[in-house]
């Protein structure tokens, strides 16, 4: 089982257990709490996982708590708010996705042109998770980063994860446009700038969630 998904299914055991009235920085330090507990109980080396971060079990989390009308953005994600987006994308991946884009566009391919920015993307791992930008991952979360969105008088609204090019308010148009963008553009290097592509074997550059629903 891959770190992201195990990161998973520890937070929907975590969410299962809270009370409907927690905050979010509460939250927080449950589930982180809640995941180091994990470490410890495997016997996996701490200080390993602290020095190496893409070691951890991690994951990113968009939560609706309806208690407190908000919803918290933690890691990559996005939501629609009555026809409002928002994201939360790390900041640093656009640098790096147009690096990307140039070296293919000088003539190395989309595998190696990704084999190319990898050392970016683990320094920026090392130096920024948790520091410049959020996830959950059994260490303190950075809640500077963590967006909280009022869904206060509002009625319609769809979570979805970064899958997701162009979301929109249904999940057939949100389907329709990122078949579009992988017909036409599968290594997104023009119409969606991304750190990576279409791989082979795969039906999308990324994996995919989506919830609509109405308060």
């Amino acid at each position: 089982m891959k770190n992201g998904r195990y990161c998973m299914i520890l937070i929907s055991q975590c969410l299962q257990k809270i009370p409907a009235n927690i905050s979010c920085p509460e939250f927080c330090k449950e589930i982180t709490d809640f995941i180091a507990s994990q470490y410890f109980h495997n016997q996996l080396d701490i200080k390993k996982l602290t020095l190496h971060p893409e070691e951890r079990a991690t994951a990113s989390a968009i939560i609706y708590n309806n208690h407190r009308k908000e919803i918290w953005m933690i890691g990559d994600c996005q939501c629609l708010v009555d026809n409002q987006l928002y994201n939360n994308d790390k900041l640093y991946e656009n640098r790096i996705a147009q690096k990307r884009v140039q070296l293919i566009k000088s003539g190395l391919t989309p595998q190696k042109a990704r084999e190319v920015i990898e050392p970016d993307l683990i320094q920026a791992m090392l130096e920024g998770q948790n520091k410049h930008y959020s996830v959950i991952d059994g260490f303190p979360i950075c809640e500077n980063n963590i967006k909280i969105v009022s869904t206060v008088n509002s009625h319609q609204i769809v979570l979805a994860s970064d899958g997701y090019p162009f979301l929109k308010n249904t999940l057939k148009e949100s389907e329709s446009l990122l078949e579009q963008q992988l017909k036409n553009d599968p290594q997104n290097i023009r119409t969606f700038i991304a750190t990576k592509g279409l791989m082979p074997g795969n039906k999308s550059f990324d994996d995919r969630s989506y919830i609509r629903f109405f308060i």
